[in-house]
């Protein structure tokens, strides 16, 4: 959309968010909300109590659901969250306040969260309304989606963090100074060079740090001229009192002409101005490192190979230096050295490439590569230095988490079968005794998984899981309730399942049968059939007079459900004077 166009666009909604006389007849006001559904913003209007009195059609769209008009209230959004994820209450939204205190409110923004799951975040305008006479009578509120703007303000955050990180892990040594001589900021490079903390040199003069007075204060005047420094020598003082040879590159940023900092590169020479043990010195580095540090010409000839190299690829030196790298790669990805090979020579540099090597004895291993091109003298590439990692621990924890995760989503996904039969499976007068019904039920589910945790999620002892179901139901211990027999434990989705029927045969003892009087009893007898099967006998005693259901209620059809749809058992229930007993026969 254009320019101009979104400046008509704004035009009209300020225009109609500004009018505090809106005493339109029948027609104007079908016009103006004509005019409404044609806006791409999303605009919607309310009664002075809150509730919604008109929307059009962008709001439909960004909240993804059509309120009722005249009944639903503040805002049509599903939920609603502040930008920091916390819960935003319609009742306290920006045109709940638009109303509550009769001004416009500004300057908020917000989260609306579709039926869907997806999230918009937007910006709210809300603006009270008043009659010709001046009486309060609703409020009209403007939604403006600023996702792609967030997108943008994301996107530019994490290239603002990406280059702090860049800048942060780049081996060169890099630092900043104002324009009063303050060091400002400075890598973990640079620190690590001469040795000092981040407060220890960041806040500090940078003369501090030089060993020669003279020098500084030529570098900090040339910059404060403008000029840019291209391999100038100076010498820092290290923490420990030793002296750095160094290079130093760096160039003046300014901002609307005025001096913000300078962008300070700092190469160490100090080992090439002291001669013949620098090669020594980085060469065990080298040696030392337990990853595989490997150089290798433009030809892909390996051309040095450290002791790491031997460690991971099982190759003594000898055996691999003037071959071609291609004996470590497997034969699927001998495509991948030549690209490397090409970026090489274009000079650019492959950090933390994830594939998979071969070693000696032909197994297989999994590495991250770091290349870098090498250059000569006169900045020619010339070859290459590979540092290889080995990961594979690292990649083998990354395959048990996923394996955990896909256990976790099978065992989640059980759960909610079972809430699902559950919650379909009940029914209730009013909505209240529907809401504890289910509530219960659930419950019971969830009791059941505390008993999950103890194991491990092996599953849940039988003794415990029916304890836990009859503790909501007496108040003097084991007194009238009392569980014998065989004792064993449950997979977890026989366990559910039991725990629902369990659950519901306390909850109608304690309704209508021997839990709703002092001295009704319960006895569960837990056994073992020839065949196998696991018996339960629930019986009760000493309850009211009991007579047989003329109908099949919701909780026996639940029962039914969970032991013979779900666990493929039996069910049976003897409706005797002085109580209920049901018997239940399931596999093992």
């Amino acid at each position: 959309m254009s320019d101009a166009s979104d400046s008509a666009r704004e035009a009209t909604i300020n225009s109609l968010m500004s009018q505090r006389n809106l005493g339109l007849d029948a027609e104007s006001e079908k016009r103006l909300h004509e005019l409404l559904h044609a806006l791409p913003a999303a605009v919607y209007t309310t009664d002075a109590l809150g509730r919604i009195t008109f929307y059009n059609e962008a709001a439909a769209t960004l909240w993804g659901c059509r309120p009722v008009l005249g009944t639903d209230e503040w805002c049509g959004s599903w939920k609603l969250y502040w930008p920091d994820g916390t819960s935003l209450p319609h009742s306290e939204c920006p045109m709940a306040m638009a109303i509550k205190e009769r001004r416009p409110i500004t300057g908020y923004e917000a989260i609306a969260e579709r039926p869907d799951g997806t999230r918009v975040p937007f910006m709210p305008f809300p603006s009270p309304l008043f009659d010709s006479s001046g009486v309060f009578i609703g409020a009209v509120n403007m939604l403006v989606d600023i996702t792609e703007r967030k997108q943008q303000e994301e996107a530019a955050r994490r290239s603002e963090q990406d280059l702090r990180d860049f800048l942060e892990n780049a081996q060169m040594p890099i630092h900043w100074v104002g324009p009063d001589g303050i060091v400002l900021w400075a890598n973990r490079a640079e620190l690590q060079m001469l040795g000092y903390s981040p407060d220890e040199y960041m806040g500090h003069h940078i003369a501090d740090f030089h060993a020669d007075q003279p020098v500084i204060n030529d570098i900090l005047k040339r910059l404060t001229n403008g000029e840019t420094l291209t391999d100038y020598e100076a010498r820092l003082r290290h923490k420990d009192g030793s002296i750095r040879d160094v290079l130093i590159n760096s160039s003046v940023f300014c901002k609307d002409g005025k001096f913000v900092h300078t962008g300070c590169f700092t190469r160490d020479v100090t080992e090439t101005k002291r001669g013949a043990d620098a090669a020594q010195r980085l060469a065990s580095i080298v040696e030392g490192s337990d990853d595989a540090v490997v150089s290798k010409d433009l030809n892909g000839i390996i051309t040095s190979w450290n002791n790491g190299a031997e460690r991971i690829f099982g190759y003594l030196a000898q055996e691999v230096i003037g071959k071609y790298v291609g004996l470590l790669i497997p034969p699927d990805r001998m495509d991948e050295e030549p690209a490397i090979l090409e970026k090489l020579r274009r000079g650019e540099r492959i950090n933390h490439y994830e594939t998979v090597r071969q070693r000696k004895d032909g197994s297989w291993i999994d590495v991250s590569l770091t290349v870098s091109p090498v250059r000569d003298g006169t900045g020619k590439v010339v070859g290459a230095a590979k540092i290889a990692r080995d990961i594979t621990d690292r990649k083998r924890s990354e395959a048990q988490i996923e394996m955990l995760a896909r256990e976790a989503e099978h065992r989640a996904k059980n759960v909610l079968a079972t809430v699902q039969a559950t919650v379909n499976l009940s029914n209730a007068n009013t909505p209240d005794e529907l809401k504890h019904a289910i509530s219960g039920r659930i419950q019971a589910l969830a009791n059941v998984h505390r008993l999950f945790v103890a194991t491990r999620w092996e599953g849940a002892d039988l003794h415990n899981l029916i304890k836990d179901e009859l503790a909501a139901y007496v108040n003097d211990g084991e007194s009238r309730a009392t569980i014998e027999g065989l004792t064993l434990l449950l997979d977890p989705s026989t366990a559910q399942a039991v725990a629902v029927t369990v659950h519901e045969l306390a909850t109608n003892a304690a309704k209508y049968g021997s839990l709703s009087v002092q001295n009704g009893m319960v006895h569960v007898q837990c056994s073992q059939s020839a065949e196998g099967q696991v018996m339960l006998r629930w019986s009760e005693r000493n309850g009211p007079p009991v007579e047989y259901p003329t109908r099949s209620g919701f909780g026996s059809r639940i029962m039914e459900t969970m032991v013979r749809g779900q666990l493929k058992g039996e069910i049976s229930f003897d409706w005797q004077t002085d109580g209920l007993i049901c018997e239940i026969a399931m596999p093992a």
